[in-house]
């Protein structure tokens, strides 16, 4: 009698262990369960330690952490009629563990699926240009879309980013030839503009050199000095220069022979004669003419 009572002890106590394993259940910090019983949803369930009744009620766990998902490249045809792969990647979380589990059957494969839709239809509103410059707004667009479709499934897109725009190889060598031929326009301006400055520099300083005429001729002597820096063999003087060169000893001499003091004369009883006799043939010449 009494090894079939510890016998059926042991039996209780099994099934007892049994049926605590099997209704255990542990929600992690990172997740939510849902409850179901007998098919029915009874609400959500908040981690940590849970009894559920063995084969009457089903707890699903939901990760509520960020997911990214990286969505693959997508063949698409701008505005503008170029052909275009572009891949990008989406985050998103689950907010409603409740509607993530019953109002879709596969959160992450409906995110993947809409997520490539709707890429392709955003980007295809779009011109080539706009799909390489306005990036963010690409982007905020299609994490709107997303928003809105998804938002009854109980999940949150936090972010989606375009990853990677493949272009075609004669795309890329125009855009290279537009690039250059941008530069090119670029560096002639800027010529024209340097041009434009140098000439009204050079008009300034003409005027200067016109209100000074030694100036210019100074100027061009600082040029031989630096011409001569070079240790030339052969200098050519401008013209100019050489003409220049002639009025200058002619002024040093002027002013050489003005700082000269004059003579006094000789004799003053001998020098009024030559006077008058001078002026007689002075006056005598001028008469008969």
């Amino acid at each position: 009698m009494m090894e079939i009572l510890i016998i059926v002890i042991v039996v209780v106590a099994a099934l007892a262990l049994l049926g605590l394993a099997m209704a255990a259940r542990i929600v992690k910090q990172y997740e939510q369960g849902v409850l179901f019983r007998l098919g029915r949803v009874q609400g959500p369930r908040d981690p940590g330690f849970r009894l559920i009744i063995p084969f009457v009620d089903v707890l699903h766990r939901v990760s509520l952490r960020i997911v990214t998902m990286p969505i693959q490249s997508q063949g698409i045809i701008t505005r503008d009629n170029v052909s275009v792969d572009v891949s990008a990647v989406a985050y998103f979380r689950v907010t409603d563990a409740v509607k993530s589990v019953v109002a879709i059957e596969n959160v992450n494969a409906a995110i993947n699926q809409i997520a490539q839709t709707t890429l392709r239809k955003v980007v295809g509103q779009h011109t080539l240009d706009q799909t390489l410059s306005e990036t963010d707004k690409i982007n905020l667009d299609i994490r709107k879309i997303l928003d809105v479709s998804t938002v009854s499934w109980g999940v949150e897109v936090t972010l989606v980013e375009l990853k990677d725009i493949q272009l075609p190889e004669s795309m890329k060598r125009a855009m290279a030839r537009q690039a250059e031929a941008e530069r090119e326009k670029r560096a002639k301006i800027i010529n024209a503009e340097g041009e434009s400055l140098a000439a009204a520099a050079l008009g300034e300083a003409s005027d200067t050199m016109m209100a000074h005429p030694l100036a210019l001729q100074l100027r061009n002597l600082q040029s031989l000095v630096e011409i001569g820096v070079d240790k030339n063999t052969t200098v050519v003087f401008p013209a100019p220069l050489m003409t220049t060169i002639a009025e200058l000893g002619a002024f040093i001499a002027r002013e050489q022979a003005a700082a000269t003091p004059a003579l006094p004369p000789a004799d003053s009883t001998r020098s009024a004669p030559v006077t008058a006799a001078s002026g007689t043939v002075l006056n005598g010449s001028a008469g008969p003419s």
